[in-house]
C-alpha cells in the first residue's frame, strides 16, 4: 500500500471503530518486544473471528482519545532482546527477525511507516488474518477481549471458529463494486471460451443477458461482483477495488539487456500480453532415424499459458504480491506467492492425482469454466507431456522457499543426445523421461528412482554418483562421456601403476595422485578419488606385488 492509501485507511478504521476492537490496535509508542508479539497473535486470530483479511497495529496514535500523536518508534534498525522464560533473554536481535521466528505459523505480516493525513509519523504492523490454525507467539495463542490481550485457549469456541476458517479469498463479494467495473474486451474473451467449454449450449450463451452469463460461469455470485471477476475481467482503474496489487511483471533478464514491463488486471488480457513480450523461435535437431530435422520452438506457447495461469489460480492472495515472470536466456521462471497447497508436485506429472481442495476454489472454477485451464487437476501433468513431445528438458518447481512457489521451464537443450533418444525411443515413459532428465541435470533422485532406473538398465554408479548406463550411452552416442563417468577397469588402474615403478623405480604417493586424479571417474569427488587411489595402492600390496618403506615410498617387491 502507498502512504496515502494507509493514510486513509487509517482514518477510515477510526471513523468505522471509534475504538480498539479485536483486529485494531493503536498504540502511542513502543515499550516491549515480547507485547508486540502477543498482539500480532492476537490480531491475526482476531482478524480472522470478524471476518477481515488483516489486523492492524497503529503507532502514534493515543488509545483512548484516538488523536493522531505521532511516534518515534524505529521499527527496523533497533535492536531487542525477547523474554524466552521468566528468567532468560534472548541476545539483542533485530525486531523484525526475532518476531517471525517466534510467530508461528509463519505469517507474512509487513512493517510500514507513513505520514498521517494531518501530518503525523505513523507506524503500522499489517497482520494478515490466522488460517485454519491460530497464530502463536512463542507456542502461546492470544485474542483481545475488550481492552485486554488474553489466551486463546479460555474461548473454545473461538479456537473452533478460527479451525474451521477456511476461507476463500477469491469468492468473496466487492461491495462497491458493478458490471460497470467489468472490461468489454475481457468479457467477450470470457464468453468465448464459455462457449468453447459448452459447445452444447453455445447459441444459447448469445441470447443470455451479461448478468445471467457471469451467473453461470460462477464469475459472480448472484449478480454481485467477486474478487474473481475483476482479476480476470477488471477494468485497471478498478484494480484498488480487490484489496490486492493484482498485477503480473514481465522482466527480462540477459548479459546485455533487463527491460520489464508491469500488466494490471483484467488478468485474461494481461496473460497474452505477458506472452508476446516473451522471445521464443524455432531450431532444428536431428534424429537418427530421419535425414529430415525436427523443428523445435524453444518454448511451448501452451506451457508459457499454463505457468502464468497456475500463478494466478494457485497465488496465495493474502500476501498481497505480484506475479513475476523472468524471461533469462536459456528458462523461464514463473513465481507466485504462497506455496505448493496439496501434496508435492510430482504426485500430478503421471496425471493421475486429482487435487482434493484448491486455496481459490472459487477462482480455479471460474477459469475452467471460461477456459483459461483446460482440465482440472492435469495442468502440470500436460505441461510436462508437451515438454517431452518438443524434446526438451522437463520442467521443474522450486518449492524451497515455503512463503513461493517457482516453476522453472528450460529453453535450451541441456543435452541433444538425450533429446534425441527421446525422439528415437517409443518405449519411454513420462515418470521415466522426467527421472533421466534429472540424471542428465546431475541432480539427485531417490532411492526407489535410481532402483527403478536400475531395473530397466538406463543408470549406473553408485548414490550420489548416478550416471546413464552403457545401454543409453551407445543410443545417444555418449560413450566418452560414459566412459569418464565411469572410468576405466581396476587392471588398467594397477598396471598403470606397476609400469610407473617399473620406469622410475620408488616413488611417493603424491606422484600417483599427481599421476591417476584426471584417469579417475569424473562422478567421484576429491575425497573419493584420493581414497580410490589408496585402496590401488592397498590391494597391489596384499596382492604381494609392491611394498612400502617410509624412506623410499612405494615401490616394487623384490
Amino acid at each position: 500500500m502507498t502512504e496515502q492509501q494507509y493514510a486513509d485507511l487509517l482514518d477510515s478504521l477510526i471513523a468505522k471503530q471509534r475504538k480498539e476492537c479485536r483486529y485494531i490496535e493503536f498504540k502511542s509508542n513502543y515499550q516491549d518486544a515480547n507485547a508486540l508479539g502477543e498482539y500480532i497473535s492476537a490480531l491475526s486470530n482476531g482478524a480472522t473471528l470478524d471476518n477481515e483479511d488483516y489486523g492492524y497495529l497503529f503507532f502514534g496514535i493515543d488509545d483512548k482519545s484516538l488523536e493522531l500523536i505521532g511516534s518515534s518508534f524505529d521499527p527496523y534498525s533497533q535492536k531487542f532482546s525477547f523474554r524466552l522464560d521468566k528468567s532468560t533473554k534472548s541476545p539483542n536481535q533485530y525486531l523484525e527477525l526475532g518476531l517471525r521466528q517466534y510467530v508461528t505459523p509463519k505469517i507474512n505480516f509487513s512493517i510500514d511507516i507513513f505520514t498521517s493525513n494531518n501530518g503525523k509519523r505513523i507506524v503500522v504492523f499489517k497482520i494478515p488474518a490466522a488460517r485454519e490454525e491460530p497464530t502463536y507467539f512463542m507456542g502461546k495463542a492470544y485474542v483481545r477481549v475488550d481492552s485486554c490481550k488474553t489466551d486463546l485457549r479460555n474461548y473454545p469456541e473461538w479456537m473452533r471458529q478460527i479451525y474451521n476458517s477456511r476461507r476463500d479469498w477469491s469468492a468473496e463479494v466487492i461491495s462497491d463494486a458493478t458490471i460497470n467495473d467489468l472490461h468489454p474486451e475481457a468479457i467477450a474473451i470470457a464468453k468465448q471460451g464459455y462457449k468453447e467449454r459448452n459447445p452444447d449450449i453455445s447459441e444459447d450463451v448469445d441470447n443470455w443477458t451479461l448478468e445471467t452469463f457471469l451467473d453461470r460461469a460462477k464469475i459472480t455470485i448472484d449478480g454481485k461482483i467477486t474478487r474473481t471477476a475483476l482479476l480476470l475481467l477488471g477494468r485497471p482503474e478498478s484494480r484498488h477495488k480487490i484489496g490486492h496489487i493484482a498485477q503480473i511483471v514481465w522482466q527480462l533478464n540477459t548479459p546485455t539487456e533487463s527491460p520489464g514491463e508491469v500488466f494490471d488486471i483484467p488478468f485474461i488480457i494481461s496473460t497474452s500480453k505477458v506472452l508476446g513480450k516473451i522471445r521464443n523461435y524455432q531450431f532444428k535437431i536431428y534424429p537418427n532415424t530421419s535425414l529430415i530435422p525436427a523443428e523445435i520452438w524453444k518454448y511451448d506457447t501452451r506451457n508459457i499459458l499454463e505457468g502464468l495461469h497456475n500463478c494466478i489460480a494457485h497465488q496465495d492472495y493474502l500476501k498481497d504480491e505480484r506475479i513475476v515472470v523472468t524471461e533469462e536466456p536459456d528458462r523461464l521462471l514463473f513465481e507466485n506467492g504462497g506455496s505448493f497447497f496439496e501434496g508435492r508436485y510430482e504426485d500430478y506429472i503421471e496425471g493421475r492425482k486429482t487435487p482434493r481442495r484448491y486455496r481459490n476454489p472459487f477462482l480455479v472454477n471460474a477459469m475452467l469454466n471460461i477456459k483459461m485451464i483446460d482440465t482440472r487437476g492435469l495442468g502440470i501433468h500436460w505441461m510436462f507431456e508437451r515438454q517431452r513431445k518438443s524434446y526438451l528438458p522437463m520442467p521443474e518447481y522450486d518449492t524451497s522457499n515455503p512463503d513461493s512457489v517457482k516453476l522453472i521451464i528450460p529453453g535450451n537443450i541441456i543435452n541433444m543426445d538425450y533429446s534425441i533418444m527421446l525422439m528415437n525411443s517409443t518405449n519411454l515413459d513420462l515418470s521415466t523421461v522426467y527421472l533421466l532428465d534429472k540424471v542428465q541435470k546431475h541432480q539427485s533422485i531417490s532411492d526407489e528412482a535410481i532402483l527403478l532406473l536400475r531395473k530397466k538398465h538406463l543408470i549406473e554408479g553408485r548414490k550420489p554418483n548416478i550416471y546413464i548406463s552403457k545401454q543409453v550411452a551407445k543410443i545417444t552416442h555418449s560413450e566418452v562421456e560414459y566412459t569418464k563417468m565411469r572410468g576405466l577397469s581396476e587392471d588398467y588402474y594397477q598396471e598403470a601403476i606397476l609400469n610407473a615403478l617399473r620406469q622410475h623405480g620408488p616413488l611417493k604417493k603424491q606422484f600417483f595422485v599427481d599421476f591417476l586424479f584426471d584417469k579417475l571417474p569424473e562422478n567421484l569427488n576429491k575425497v573419493q578419488k584420493l581414497a580410490k587411489i589408496k585402496n590401488l595402492l592397498s590391494k597391489l600390496r596384499a596382492q604381494g606385488k609392491i611394498c612400502y618403506s617410509r624412506d623410499n615410498g612405494w615401490e616394487l617387491f623384490k
